[in-house]
């Protein structure tokens, strides 16, 4: 009997089998050549050159804020630049919105998150460096609330309205990122602020009336003994059944509470499923999620932040890849960063884990598609995908063999690192069953190639229960010397059920 799988994208570099039978399903988006420049992308979102971090939908217009170096490609002098979009996919950049000119944000403007106040009226909190490099929190709201352009925003005189003291014996050093604020039932409005205590990372909250006067919570909404500085927290509802999103401030027995923080040690971003207790403002996770365990991407993803579109009612997520070369590569290309392509996100029918997928915005770029028929793909051969642009490339190919084959099958634990089996295992290892999968950026003759964008490959398994993001820089597969192969490493033979591949337009992108 032949048997679909669903496997998480690593059964593109080796054989793993993990979760129920159903269509095993990828999807690879790659991005190219601009400026010519073979490594900066078409379609991902960064600024024209240097470093970049860090979304809101008011007037009609997406508004993406983003942490932004404006006088080098590495960290440093951060401030909040500003580009809008009608579509997530197309976007204008603007003016700053941010940048120091309070003592409470001297020494740099880091990130934070915005919050739709009643009214329709936007409002950012946002970290800052004061004289004494403490990170304290600061608000600011727009100017002018008839502009969509939402360009000018003017600072709370207040600020900073959250700060360590001696008193609340909080780490100045580690206090920052102000999550999106949800409003209680009893018309207060909470936040969270990342923090730690020693080695135990925690969500500090906070409570106000106005959004101007914040008072610290006795306890933190969660913490985990050992688990580092949590950095970019996120929280937020999601429903139990179907893949509308909610509002930040929905609560109740319809919906399940997600729990996102970025891990500093681990330089990745760990989520929890469970629920929220409003009377006591704690976070219960479900049974199984007492750590960290599951990650939004098993790749390099980092600093992500959710919001809510109340126009296509969806939980939108966008996260940030920074670069895999050296600070010299970074300043002599004179760029550095981007953020992936926005994936709607929401829970599994299981309920036990996040689905994320590309926004259907993303599918306007497609062109000249190539279909190829259902076909056999034998031990030890590669079928080359030709027709379209190998740099610049959104491919969906699902794989199904004989279910007998999976007693031949590496099952990978739960607990195990994706990335760290990956670099021992690779890709070029043979067994019965697998790898099988496909080969990008790779050069004639194949002296060149990865099984994981003309420098990011976006990877979406499952039907987006499992996702990869990588950065690569192809030495020889580069412009038009790069191609595309589907692969059989193993020794029997894969069905390919289906391969539909498209050739990606270049998005307005700053």
């Amino acid at each position: 009997m032949t048997m679909p799988i669903s496997a998480i994208f690593l059964l593109t570099l080796f054989s793993v089998i993990y979760g129920t039978a159903s269509t095993h399903h990828l999807r690879h988006t790659l991005s190219s050549d601009s400026y010519h420049q073979p490594y900066r992308t078409a379609y991902h979102f960064q600024p024209p050159k240097n470093w970049i971090n860090g979304p809101l939908r008011y007037g009609g217009l997406y508004h993406l804020f983003y942490q932004y170096n404006p006088k080098g490609t590495v960290w440093g002098n951060i401030i909040w630049a500003h580009s809008v979009s009608k579509d997530l996919v197309n976007w204008t950049p603007l003016d700053p919105a941010i940048f120091p000119s309070q003592p409470s944000d001297v020494n740099g403007c880091w990130s934070g998150s915005a919050t739709l106040l009643p009214g329709n009226k936007p409002a950012i909190l946002y970290t800052g460096i004061n004289p004494l490099n403490q990170q304290v929190q600061n608000l600011a709201k727009p100017k002018n609330l008839s502009d969509p352009f939402l360009r000018e925003w003017v600072k709370s005189p207040k600020n900073p309205l959250m700060a360590p003291t001696s008193a609340n014996k909080i780490n100045a050093s580690s206090f920052r990122d102000p999550t999106t604020a949800w409003l209680g039932q009893d018309g207060h409005w909470r936040v969270l602020v990342g923090s730690k205590r020693g080695t135990r990372g925690m969500a500090l909250l906070y409570r106000s009336k106005d959004f101007v006067d914040w008072v610290q919570a006795k306890d933190p909404l969660h913490s985990i003994l050992g688990s580092g500085m949590w950095e970019c927290p996120d929280f937020f509802p999601v429903l139990n059944n179907g893949q509308l999103g909610v509002d930040t401030s929905v609560n109740g027995d319809y919906v399940r509470h997600v729990l996102k923080v970025s891990l500093d040690d681990k330089k990745h971003d760990y989520y929890m499923i469970g629920s929220y207790n409003a009377d006591k403002d704690a976070f219960i996770p479900d049974k199984g999620f007492n750590e960290f365990v599951l990650r939004y991407d098993y790749g390099k993803y980092y600093a992500s932040k959710s919001f809510f579109d109340d126009g296509k009612k969806r939980r939108v997520l966008l996260g940030w890849v920074n670069e895999s070369s050296s600070v010299a590569d970074d300043i002599k290309k004179g760029w550095s960063g981007i953020h992936t392509i926005p994936r709607a996100i929401w829970l599994h029918k299981s309920g036990k884990q996040l689905v994320l997928w590309p926004v259907e915005e993303i599918e306007k770029l497609r062109a000249n598609p190539v279909n190829l028929p259902p076909q056999v793909l034998e031990g030890g051969k590669l079928l080359q995908i030709n027709g379209v642009t190998a740099t610049q490339a959104d491919v969906e190919i699902s794989f199904s063999f004989e279910k007998s084959k999976l007693r031949k099958a590496e099952v990978l634990n739960y607990w195990r690192d994706p990335q760290i089996l990956c670099s021992t295992k690779g890709s070029s290892l043979r067994s019965e069953l697998g790898p099988f999968g496909l080969l990008v950026f790779a050069s004639e003759g194949l002296q060149e190639f990865t099984s994981i964008d003309h420098s990011v490959v976006e990877s979406f398994e499952g039907e987006g229960r499992g996702c990869i993001t990588a950065r690569v820089y192809p030495t020889l597969a580069i412009d038009d010397k790069a191609q595309i192969y589907a692969f059989n490493n193993g020794s029997a033979e894969v069905m390919i059920t289906r391969l539909s591949a498209w050739s990606m337009k270049k998005a307005q992108i700053n």
